[in-house]
């Protein structure tokens, strides 16, 4: 990246001086930390909450051996097991979600007609955001949880939004 006179990097000057698209301007609400999640309606079947328990993260040891209950997604299931889960939500943990390299991570899924959700870069002391993510997607039908209403953590670490198993046959809005 070139720099300009002023040591400001190329590419952010240029985004500086464009004025922003009308349809980036704000109007409405700004984004804000999420409400409490909506009543679970309920004809929803239950949901669960996927945690990988063999996740390392890059600050543990490796070399020496970790034990199994010291590993990070492993405290982070006893810490979110440690208080109440939402209603309608099964915690379960797992081998291995095959996201090693952004530490612990979790799955959530409900059943054929729901998306399906899979977060990375977590940590045992994000149990609480994690449960109320979870409830939250147990209280949507289809597991599209509204983006305002999703924690920054969420927005911002997914690493993979799968399709239900019941997709419908229509064309994608491209």
């Amino acid at each position: 990246m070139r720099r300009i006179p002023g040591g400001v990097p190329r590419c952010r000057a240029l985004l500086s001086a464009r004025p922003l698209p009308r349809s980036a301007k704000t109007k409405g609400p700004r984004v804000t930390e999420p409400t409490a999640p909506k009543p679970i309606p309920a004809d929803l079947p239950p949901a669960e909450l996927l945690v990988c328990v063999t996740c390392k993260s890059a600050s543990v040891d490796t070399e020496g051996g970790v034990e199994a209950e010291t590993r990070p997604g492993a405290q982070l299931l006893a810490a979110m097991r440690a208080q109440p889960a939402p209603a309608g939500l099964r915690i379960r943990a797992v081998e291995c979600l095959s996201n090693c390299t952004r530490g612990c991570t979790v799955a959530l899924r409900g059943g054929g007609d729901r998306w399906s959700y899979v977060y990375g870069n977590l940590t045992p002391a994000q149990a609480e955001l994690v449960l109320d993510g979870a409830a939250r997607y147990q209280a949507a039908a289809d597991g599209l949880v509204p983006w305002r209403e999703r924690s920054e953590h969420f927005r911002k670490n997914c690493i993979a939004r799968i399709p239900p198993l019941t997709l419908p046959e229509e064309a994608p809005h491209v």
